[in-house]
């Protein structure tokens, strides 16, 4: 019985192709163990930040940023910090932002409160539920709130867009608010008012202190992945050597076979 012919064996590689291979290998690797690299470093930054932010949600509270010390600083340095702040309410000039809680779907009611210095600070009393009809406040008595100093969130919904001509409104975008309500000297953030200040406001909606401080943290899980990826790619750039290293090898025992007189099908000749 007659078996089969074995297969001839691929050629190996040549010099340029083994080269860009083995640099597609390696660059890989580095690319993949890099990105893995920089999710660690964002894993320190992000747990850094959120002991930050739970430190000043826990602190004491301090007197809310005028205009020249907003100025002064970073943004970021403010937010999430525990705030005071004191004025008169402006009256007739409450905007709704669509909210969804824990109390259900409803409003977040945003009042301006205007400063001693003249500055306008938009607090966000809370969450009213909808057709709740929202008390108007007393604009001759001095008012006093403390709550967590947010920035103002100018992107909208999701999906959705501010309308201020249709009074819609999806975020509490404060220059949008201080535009359409034609609020001078409106200073760049606004303040969540805790529930002790919301009840301040006489009715027992809005409710407020329902501030949700939560950050995603997904950099470990990231990192494994990039890790992962990079060890998949040493290992087949390791297989790909290997093989190639086999194949090469058998290649010349052929070629050292072919080289022989009686595989080139040549008498010795007797003399």
């Amino acid at each position: 019985m007659n078996s089969q012919p074995e297969a001839a064996p691929r050629r190996p590689h040549g010099s340029i192709a083994t080269a860009i291979l083995a640099v597609a290998f390696v660059s890989g690797f580095l690319l993949f163990l890099s990105l893995g690299a920089w999710q660690v470093q964002r894993l320190g930054w992000k747990h850094d930040l959120v002991a930050r932010v739970d430190a000043r949600v826990h602190a004491d509270p301090v007197p809310a940023p005028d205009a020249s010390a907003w100025q002064a600083s970073a943004p970021l340095d403010h937010e999430y910090r525990r705030v005071t702040v004191r004025g008169r309410w402006l009256a007739g000039l409450d905007t709704r932002t669509q909210a969804l809680s824990e109390a259900g779907a409803g409003y977040w009611l945003l009042r301006p409160l205007r400063r001693e210095d003249g500055s306008v600070v938009l607090v966000n009393l809370g969450f009213i539920p909808e057709g709740w009809d929202v008390q108007a406040p007393d604009v001759d008595a001095a008012a006093e709130v403390t709550g967590l100093l947010r920035l103002t969130e100018p992107t909208g919904g999701f999906l959705r867009r501010n309308a201020p001509a249709q009074e819609r409104w999806y975020s509490r975008d404060v220059a949008a608010i201080a535009a359409h309500r034609d609020l001078a000297n409106a200073l760049p953030y606004f303040i969540d008012a805790d529930a002790d200040s919301a009840v301040q406001a006489g009715t027992p909606w809005p409710r407020g202190g329902l501030t949700v401080v939560r950050f995603r943290d997904n950099h470990l899980g990231y990192a494994l992945t990039w890790f992962a990826l990079a060890l998949l790619v040493a290992f087949g750039g390791w297989r790909f050597a290997l093989e190639e290293r086999r194949i090469r090898r058998r290649w010349r025992s052929m070629e050292s076979m072919d080289g022989s007189p009686q595989s080139r099908g040549g008498d010795a000749r007797q003399s």
